[in-house]
């Protein structure tokens, strides 16, 4: 897949406005991403911030089984392995109610692992667990539009030394708020910090000193009124 940057016209969701809960769609591709890369529990951590506010239905039950699934992963690279039967098999059920192909999601290989892992934990020790797929594809970071990238990037924050998600989350705000001016200061910083692992540390600390003149500013617009 070809790296895709950033545009003034990339679409952010209304959704994932400030105090909304992620949409659906953005975390099921930030979530994908985030696993794919290594980031079992940022994935769980973010899918799960897409699925308390559902009720009961298939994105629920979709969103559901992938929290499991990451849980019975992640408990499983732990040896934790009490712990990732149950997850596992809670996946199992979650997702045997969907059709193999929920939201372009690739069940059928997600169930499948959970099976493996709730009949043999340790095969987390023998084996990789599958990448997540939707419509066909392995999403990586390199393949996130905007409105997924806001999402990985702020949940990935928490996941690394490096970064703050509170810093993310006024970036993301600034990066929906560029759009349409030409301007895309926060959004290339967000991507790199996905993009770019070596480099996370400064351009963390390059988007904090960026957020925090963006705050001075807006506090001394205010102190004129």
């Amino acid at each position: 897949m070809t790296e895709r940057e950033p545009t003034a016209g990339d679409d952010v969701d209304a959704a994932t406005a400030p105090g909304d809960p992620p949409s659906v769609s953005a975390a099921l591709a930030a979530g994908a991403a985030l696993f794919n890369e290594g980031h079992v529990l940022a994935a769980h951590e973010l899918w799960e911030a897409a699925w308390l506010p559902l009720v009961d239905g298939p994105d629920e039950r979709l969103l559901h089984g992938l929290i499991a699934a990451a849980a019975a992963t992640h408990h499983a690279t732990e040896r934790n392995w009490s712990g990732a039967v149950g997850c596992a098999a809670n996946a199992v059920t979650y997702l045997g109610e969907l059709a193999d192909a929920a939201r372009g999601v690739d069940v059928a290989r997600v169930r499948e692992w959970c099976r493996r892992v709730a009949a043999d934990p340790e095969v987390v020790e023998r084996a990789s667990p599958p990448a997540v797929r939707i419509d066909g594809s392995a999403p990586r970071f390199d393949d996130l539009d905007l409105a997924a990238a806001l999402l990985a990037a702020t949940a990935l924050a928490d996941a690394v030394e490096s970064g703050d998600s509170r810093t993310f989350e006024a970036a993301a705000t600034l990066a929906r708020e560029e759009r349409g001016t030409g301007r895309t200061r926060f959004a290339e910083l967000i991507f790199a910090f996905l993009r770019r692992p070596d480099a996370r540390p400064q351009v963390a600390a390059r988007l904090a000193d960026h957020v925090e003149r963006e705050r001075r500013k807006r506090s001394d617009v205010e102190d004129l009124f």
